[in-house]
């Protein structure tokens, strides 16, 4: 059963740090396009980053350049986001996706991925 697991999220203050950790059970992370979105209450869900399988190129939200680096570690079979010089407009849920080959173009669809984690929470505030 594949199954995809989001940690690292907490509460920090703005202009903390904090990395957000992509664990798979049943799939090999390597093999796949990896995003990354994030979900604000009342919001819809919007991609923020996307890390590619086959070269390691990266996307990011316009919102997060700057800010936020994915990268990943295949012997782990982790998939890590990075995320600095956080704001309150960053509280969300944060999901991590597998997909591929996915559009580079289109990384932020969320029908470019087909599985999905339950999410962690990052929560900025003072």
């Amino acid at each position: 059963q594949v199954q995809l697991v989001e940690s690292g999220g907490g509460l920090v203050q703005p202009g903390g740090s904090l990395r957000v950790s992509c664990g798979a059970s049943g799939l090999s992370l390597n093999y796949y396009d990896i995003g990354w979105f994030r979900q604000a209450p009342g919001k819809d869900r919007e991609g923020v980053s996307c890390i590619s399988s086959d070269d390691g190129s990266t996307y990011y939200a316009d919102s997060v350049k700057g800010r936020f680096t994915i990268s990943r570690d295949n012997a782990k079979n982790t998939v890590y986001l990075q995320i600095n010089n956080l704001k309150p407009e960053d509280t969300a849920a944060y999901y991590c996706a597998a997909g591929g080959p996915v559009i580079p173009t289109s990384w932020y669809w969320l029908r470019e991925y087909s599985y999905w984690g339950q999410g962690t929470q990052v929560t900025v505030s003072s």
